[in-house]
């Protein structure tokens, strides 16, 4: 449980106080409302560090006097103000057979989501026009006698009302939906096409790969004319409104789309993946891509990695897809067990790299990371397998070594070399800028983001020396990289946006942010929503983007927040090199730390029953 976070600790504290004034109300014993207070404030709690719900083990561990499970359930359907599934109310707690107990929001976000999830996968495409098979076959090479499972994922979505595609960088999944999208509009020129993902890096790196594939394909004029140009954030999508939290579609003002294409869908929570959803029309075809091994939202839920989860595939389905690809229904093997979430033939998980060989560096660190191996992962970095690849500075001091200091100024040389040539030329400069990126896996302390940027501001001034700099005094200086935190949608920026302080053609200082329309925007830096430099950003931060060489910067001590999906997260940012500092301890013990989210969705899933009755 989240023991540092100051602000949701108040948050807590002051909501259980609120459940036992309430409990008290409805003319409950002391025992019933110290126990309602407790668990209210640990299901708090638990929300901030990304749970759903609580365990009601976990809530009895917890209280001063020790009690059984049954005990507290007892005590806590007495309070008042604990609801069950079947009884809800107006209850602010609810507590399932299974001893998960909820903020009454989170679990109707779950309900609501669920049935939203099982009404759409039961949705099924039965009349497929004669055209569409031939363009698959046409998108889709012979590649020997194994299925191809970009196809056959491209396959299922034409099948299918939902389909959940999951796979790391380099396994095709833009590549996959670009060929679907043209599918889609064989079946139908008409079809109507949205391009989202959760934050606005994300749905521009979504735009401009899907340009780039686009490019390389065979395609009509007819229908590359007709591919969506465009992404857009998720909230852009919805459209905010001024009320908090409230968007202009949703389940009584549904979206005007016949196709919804989600990327980077791990960093969707619950909340959001619920006003989505019921947002999208019932016809519509939802597709969602992400990487199941990367980290989960920062909000409340892990949404892709239990969808993804169940791979299954009934023997109906099996034999469209053979139909559809020229296969045979026994060679269509998934490629895990069935994860039992309720939501079968809607997953597929895509592993074949086409971007590096499968024996790199990287790819084998990374698998070593996700199977929790860290002997085998340890080993692979001490001992340097791959030095073009993979380099491990093992320190593990609260103060930086001079190795670390050293190998993050040769990373930015580069980019430095850039800023010293000239700043007209700002392809230039963001291509050097995005070459290499500094991750770190906290905020604080001196391997922390904050501590980080202003170290290598201060190298980066001392060395640059630009005419055009004003002097310490300012926090504003050429080659400045800042990153947006705080959506504002008038000057179109968008959390995580990163752009770079140069002169203009007048020489005044402006934040330049990339643009696909006039190449780059220019934003003055007083207008800027809330932001900080960006020479050092978080892993959180990095989902979504690509850099040549990366250096992830762990902490001298363990924190919860070390796990192994944030370790692979960072070092699959990398498309070429990667450093990593920290001490075996504290790398170890990340890597065999698997992030645990406590949430009742597969429950949900598995409740309800199937609509269309299979």
């Amino acid at each position: 449980m989240t023991s540092d976070t100051t602000p949701a600790l108040i948050l807590a504290e002051g909501f259980a106080a609120q459940v036992q004034r309430w409990s008290r109300q409805t003319g409950a014993d002391e025992a019933s409302v110290r126990a309602a207070g407790r668990a209210a404030r640990l299901v708090s709690m638990a929300l901030a560090d990304g749970h759903v719900c609580v365990l009601l083990d976990e809530v009895a561990d917890s209280l001063e006097r020790e009690i059984a499970p049954e005990r507290l359930r007892e005590l806590l359907l007495q309070s008042g103000i604990t609801g069950t599934p079947e009884a809800r109310g107006g209850m602010p707690l609810i507590l399932d057979d299974d001893g998960r107990l909820y903020l009454h929001r989170y679990f109707d976000y779950e309900t609501r989501l669920a049935t939203s999830l099982v009404q759409r996968a039961a949705t099924r495409d039965e009349a497929l026009g004669p055209g569409v098979k031939a363009r698959l076959q046409s998108l889709f090479e012979a590649d020997g006698d194994d299925p191809d499972w970009q196809k056959l994922a491209a396959a299922m979505a034409l099948l299918r009302g939902l389909t959940i595609v999951s796979g790391g960088p380099g396994t095709g999944k833009t590549t996959t939906v670009v060929k679907l999208l043209a599918c889609l509009l064989e079946q139908n020129p008409d079809c109507r096409i949205a391009l989202a993902a959760p934050t606005g890096k994300a749905a521009a790196r979504m735009t401009e790969a899907i340009r780039q594939r686009d490019a390389n394909l065979p395609l009509p004029p007819e229908i590359e004319a007709r591919l969506p140009k465009e992404s857009f954030t998720i909230h852009r999508l919805l459209e905010v409104t001024p009320a908090a939290g409230k968007f202009r579609h949703h389940a009584g003002n549904r979206l005007p789309i016949d196709a919804l294409v989600v990327d980077e869908a791990s960093m969707l929570d619950l909340a959001m993946a619920t006003k989505l959803f019921e947002a999208v029309p019932d016809h519509a075809r939802i597709i969602l891509l992400g990487d199941k091994n990367q980290l989960a939202s920062v909000e409340a839920g892990a949404v892709f990695s239990e969808l993804s989860g169940d791979t299954s595939l009934s023997e109906v389905l099996r034999v469209r897809l053979a139909d559809l690809c020229d296969l045979t229904a026994a060679a269509i093997v998934p490629a895990s067990a069935p994860a039992a979430s309720g939501l079968a033939d809607c997953a597929v998980w895509l592993t074949r790299n086409f971007r590096s060989a499968s024996n790199s560096g990287i790819g084998l660190l990374a698998g070593e990371i996700n199977a929790g191996d860290a002997a085998a992962a340890i080993v692979r970095l001490r001992a340097g397998a791959d030095e073009s690849s993979l380099h491990w500075i093992e320190e593990g001091e609260t103060q930086l070594g001079e190795a670390a200091v050293q190998r993050i100024q040769d990373s930015y040389n580069g980019y430095l070399m850039a800023l010293s040539g000239d700043l007209r030329d700002r392809v230039a400069v963001f291509r050097a800028f995005d070459r290499f990126r500094l991750l770190c896996a906290v905020r604080g302390g001196l391997r922390g983001v904050e501590a980080l940027n202003r170290q290598v501001s201060g190298w980066f001034r001392r060395s640059l020396e630009h005419p055009l700099d004003p002097g310490e005094r300012s926090e504003w200086y050429p080659g400045r990289p800042v990153m947006v935190l705080r959506n504002d949608y008038v000057l179109k920026l968008f959390n995580g946006d990163v752009g770079i302080v140069l002169p203009d053609d007048a020489g005044t200082l402006m934040v330049h942010f990339p643009d696909r329309v006039t190449s780059f925007r220019t934003v003055a830096p007083l207008r800027l929503p809330e932001h900080e430099t960006a020479f050092a950003m978080t892993v959180h931060k990095s989902q979504g983007s690509e850099f040549d060489s990366v250096l992830v910067m762990l902490p001298a001590e363990h924190n919860p927040g070390l796990t192994r999906e944030l370790i692979y997260t960072a070092i699959t940012r990398a498309r070429r090199q990667v450093a990593l500092v920290a001490s075996e301890a504290i790398l170890g013990r990340a890597i065999q730390t698997a992030t645990r989210r406590h949430s009742g969705l597969a429950a949900r899933l598995r409740e309800l029953p199937d609509p269309a009755g299979q």
